[in-house]
Order: structure tokens, then sequence, then C-alpha cells
């Protein structure tokens, strides 16, 4: 194994805390791992892991390898991209995950990314949850909403216009509030962080400033098909991005509700880490999000092509 090689493997092994999850991920056999991490502690004259039969983790000398590492490893994918294939566009694959938005307007303009860049392999999770980027070797990814990692380098691509909204059922039972305060008496579908389990307001632009205002509700959610699911039976009113919702509003299922005071837009944010903020592979796809996200700034899914 040459030495950016076992760089690779080593960065792996730290970041994924096994030899063999890191023997998988790069797709060799966990003797080989073994044997090349070996190779390089003699070859360095330093230990550079602690191993346990529960977890790898780096020593102090390790640790600043693993740093060295990662600025060597970055700057060569950036120079091989450059000049490597006669400044030919960036090759290679990425993975990446998706929020909901991006199932719902990335996923059907995906030809157009390849026509764009055809030596790019794209291998795409689908979710809302929280994704150690480093941990699971995930490049970048795009998110909805407050960002919870200051860790990471963040690139607002868009923001996505709310409503708020309910059932034409729930309507037609409890009345349809006409101001803030006729929402005493209410009730919401109410959401809650799943990182932190606070729950989260309903909240309402009032000349420019955000107003808060709790609501009770018999239902709490943290998962976005749940929340609407909730909705549409009649369990009370909801804040949702207007895309999600806008065939249903369209059809009188739905009926949107104080759109005078309407919830602030959601950002949508691609995330990587610090590291990888160079690679030319991670760039022009975060490009091309904020191209297709801008598009998406109306609140109307694209045609599924």
């Amino acid at each position: 194994m040459d030495r950016l090689d076992a760089m690779r493997l080593f960065t792996r092994i730290v970041e994924l805390g096994a030899f063999t999850r890191a023997a998988d991920d790069l797709k060799l056999p966990a003797a080989t791992a073994t044997h090349a991490i070996r190779q390089l502690e003699a070859r360095l004259g330093v230990r550079l892991l602690h191993r346990t039969t529960r977890k790898v983790t780096p020593t102090s000398d390790g640790e600043a390898y693993y740093q060295r590492c990662l600025r060597i490893l970055a700057d060569v994918d950036e120079t091989e991209n450059a000049f490597g294939h006669g400044g030919a566009a960036p090759r290679g694959k990425l993975r990446v995950d998706l929020s909901t938005a991006g199932r719902v307007f990335v996923l059907p303009r995906l030809h157009e990314f390849f026509a764009r860049y055809p030596d790019i392999e794209l291998e795409i999770g689908l979710g809302d949850r929280f994704v150690d980027l480093v941990a699971e070797g995930v490049d970048c990814v795009m998110r909805v909403g407050a960002l919870r990692d200051s860790s990471m380098v963040g690139r607002r691509v868009a923001t996505l216009p709310q409503v708020t909204c309910a059932s034409a059922a729930y309507l037609d039972r409890h009345g349809t509030p006409a101001t803030l305060e006729d929402l005493h008496g209410h009730q919401a579908v109410n959401w809650y962080a799943a990182a932190s389990g606070r729950m989260l307001p309903f909240e309402f632009l009032v000349d420019g400033t955000v107003r808060s205002v709790p609501l009770p509700g018999k239902v709490s959610v943290s998962e976005g098909e749940a929340y609407l699911a909730c909705c549409l039976g009649s369990a009370g009113l909801v804040q949702m991005p207007r895309y999600r919702v806008a065939a249903l509003l369209a059809a009188g299922t739905l009926r949107e509700v104080l759109p005078a005071w309407p919830p602030a837009a959601l950002p949508v944010t691609v995330l990587y880490p610090h590291q990888r903020q160079l690679s030319p592979r991670v760039r022009v796809l975060a490009d091309w999000l904020a191209e297709v996200m801008a598009q998406a700034g109306a609140g109307e899914p694209p045609p599924i092509c």
C-alpha cells in the first residue's frame, strides 16, 4: 500500500473508530488494513492508535498526524481534479444526505447534474436525522431549518416559504382564526426537536418581527410525514413549508389560515466538514444544489421527469 493510500486508511480508522469498519468502507480485507497501519507506525517510528476491544482512538501523535493527513489528502484531491485530467470536470464518488426537500426538488433533476458532471457518482441518503459527517464518511448534507452543528462549514442555498394551515374538516368544526388572538382555543399538532426534546412554538411574522405563540395540542411529533398525517387527520393547526402542502391547499383538503402573518421562511443549507471544503466535487454539487433550490423559492415542486 502506498503512502497516500495508507493515509486515507488511517484517517478512516480515526473517523470510524474501528479497523474493520474502515476496511469495509474502503473495500479492503481487514488483515490488509491492520498490516498497513503497522507498517505506517514502523515507518514513522511512533504509535498512532490506541487499540481496545471496544474502540480505536488516536494517540496525541496520531491526532497530529491525522490533522496533517486531512490537509495533504485535500490538497492531493484538489490537485488531481485540477490537473490530473487536463482540467477536466471533477470526478469520483460523493456521499450525500438530503432532506425531504431534496426528495422533492433535487432527485427529479439529477439527470441535469449528471449531464453537467458525467464523471461524478452520487451515493444518496434521504431523511432529516442527524448525520455525523466525519464518522459516517458523508461528504455533505442538505438540511432545512436552523443548524445544530457549528463545527461544519455551511452554505445557505435557498429559503422555503412556510404556511400555517389545517384540514378543512378541522376548520369547519372549530372555526377559522382571523387574528392571532383568535388562536386561543385552537389545537395544534406540535413539533418537538428529536435531538433535544424541546417543543417548538408556532411563529408568525408581525411587522417584520417574529412572534412566538405556544399552542396546546394533544399530539406532538418529530417527523415530517407524521406531522402532515396528523394535520390531515384534523388533529389541529400546523406550520409547514408551502411546497409540502401546495397540492392539498389547491384541492381544498387543507386551508391556509392567518396569511397576513406567515411563518418565517426556512433556510436551506448545504453542510460539509471543514477539511473537505476545498473538494471540487463538493463545490460543484453545492453550486448545483443552490441553482435547484433557488428555483424552489416559489414553493412549487418541479415536474417529475
